[in-house]
């Protein structure tokens, strides 16, 4: 684990925490290990919040549905008459949003128009709930942001620290091809192309090498958990 050496101009107009919350965001590309780094943070006492989990818990939400069926039609869903209570095809959703073609730029592009305000409100909503229990005398808290869009999504700057993971190309393909098709692969990458900066700000960012054993990934967060215990006010 180290230190990203920072550029000029960074870091401005960032939201401190307030009070004894830390805000803590992981920044990656899709098979980096994301997901695996949040639940070692977790299993040291951080609270995640998971963005992938909140944006299937939107996509059974009534008006969530409405969008769909007005953007994409009755044929996105399977099981039942009435889209309130049928099922979401989500391979059928895979092949509309994900390939080469401008259409299905278009498509994705208008899936996370759904999507993706939902999801940030819902997490806004989380952490207005942990900020008003630290402001009723709750212990000192960290809270992990597993959001893949955490650039786009506006939390780059009110995040106190950022975790950047670190891992080749042929290493995340190969973990991530059993599950992803090439098409979404290639999406998640230009996703991250367009929305990650190259250099982070300063002073408040990490790297965490999780191209090896998860034994050495375990061991980069142990240390960097006790580096922000240190800074992080009790």
């Amino acid at each position: 684990m180290r230190e990203v050496n920072p550029g000029p101009g960074q870091g401005r107009g960032e939201r401190r925490r307030q009070g004894s919350v830390m805000l803590i965001g992981i920044i990656g590309r899709i098979g980096a290990g994301k997901s695996t780094v949040a639940k070692l943070l977790a299993e040291h006492g951080a609270r995640v919040v998971d963005a992938d989990r909140i944006a299937h818990e939107v996509l059974l939400e009534a008006d969530t549905r409405r969008a769909l069926l007005e953007r994409f039609g009755p044929g996105l869903f399977t099981g039942s008459p009435t889209p309130d209570a049928a099922r979401i095809d989500r391979k059928t959703l895979a092949g509309i949003v994900f390939g080469p073609t401008a259409a299905h730029r278009e498509a994705l592009a208008d899936l996370e128009a759904i999507i993706h305000p939902r999801v940030h409100d819902r997490i806004e909503d989380i952490l207005a709930g942990i900020g008003g229990e630290e402001q009723r005398g709750g212990a000192g808290q960290v809270v992990v942001l597993d959001v893949p869009l955490l650039v786009r999504g506006g939390w780059l700057d009110r995040c106190d620290h950022l975790v950047v993971l670190e891992c080749p190309d042929d290493i995340r393909h190969a973990r991530i091809a059993p599950r992803f098709s090439a098409p979404q692969i290639e999406a998640r990458e230009a996703s991250w192309n367009e929305q990650s900066p190259r250099i982070f700000p300063t002073g408040k960012t990490s790297t965490v090498d999780t191209s090896r054993d998860p034994a050495y990934t375990r061991e980069q967060i142990d240390r960097l958990w006790h580096e922000l215990s240190r800074r992080s006010p009790s």
